[in-house]
């Protein structure tokens, strides 16, 4: 498995393409948004020779779903994501506007996927696990064989997600972390949304949120 990082838009948004020796990825998070972050984007796929089969949102809040109509155009794909986020998706436009941003509207979802879901593509795949409290709906995708786990805006390096904002809860998010994250082995690899990768084991005996 390979997992390639672009860091996009005004949020520092983290956009990640995983693939493996198929050929076959997913686009996790598109947060492009200028017109050569797009670029950026579909020439590292085009360069790759790789063939895009599932575009998936661990959470719908706006910096997260920037490059979904652009992924739709390109590939046909719509959005996987949890049926909570929802409501976000059909917010972003409205939020986005808040803060003098345009936004693409995303297609809705191909489909809803959930706790215990497993999402596979060439030779690889992983669980989905739920957890809640940055958003209302918002998944985490774990391998166990790879000790590799994309958090989205769950678990950041020395911090955690916000709840400040709409369907964020902060019991909610600590309980999640605590209870699907934490327990994983100390050497699982995380890669978030925002930010910096860590490990499970370093968040835990150093996350000011966490200890």
């Amino acid at each position: 498995m390979q997992i390639h990082k672009f860091t996009f838009n005004p949020f520092d948004e983290n956009t990640y393409i995983v693939y493996d020796d198929t050929g076959e990825c997913i686009i996790i998070d598109p947060g492009c948004y200028m017109p050569e972050e797009k670029e950026e984007l579909l020439s590292f796929i085009n360069s790759q020779q790789l063939k895009p089969v599932m575009l998936v949102n661990t959470h719908c809040h706006v910096d997260h779903i920037f490059g979904n109509k652009l992924i739709y155009d390109t590939f046909g794909l719509k959005p996987v994501f949890h049926r909570n986020e929802l409501v976000l998706l059909e917010a972003a436009g409205e939020y986005s506007k808040q803060w003098g941003i345009y936004l693409d509207p995303s297609p809705l979802a191909e489909k809803y996927i959930d706790e215990g879901d497993v999402i596979s593509f060439g030779n690889t795949s992983f669980e989905l696990l739920f957890t809640p409290g940055h958003s209302p709906g918002s998944l985490c995708l774990y391998n166990a064989g790879e000790k590799i786990i994309i958090s989205g805006d769950v678990l950041f390096q020395m911090s955690i997600g916000r709840y400040d904002l709409p369907g964020g809860d902060e019991q909610t998010l600590l309980d999640s972390i605590r209870q699907k994250l934490l327990v994983l082995p100390a050497d699982v690899k995380v890669y978030p949304g925002h930010g910096s990768s860590t490990t499970i084991g370093f968040e835990k005996m150093y996350n000011p949120f966490l200890v």
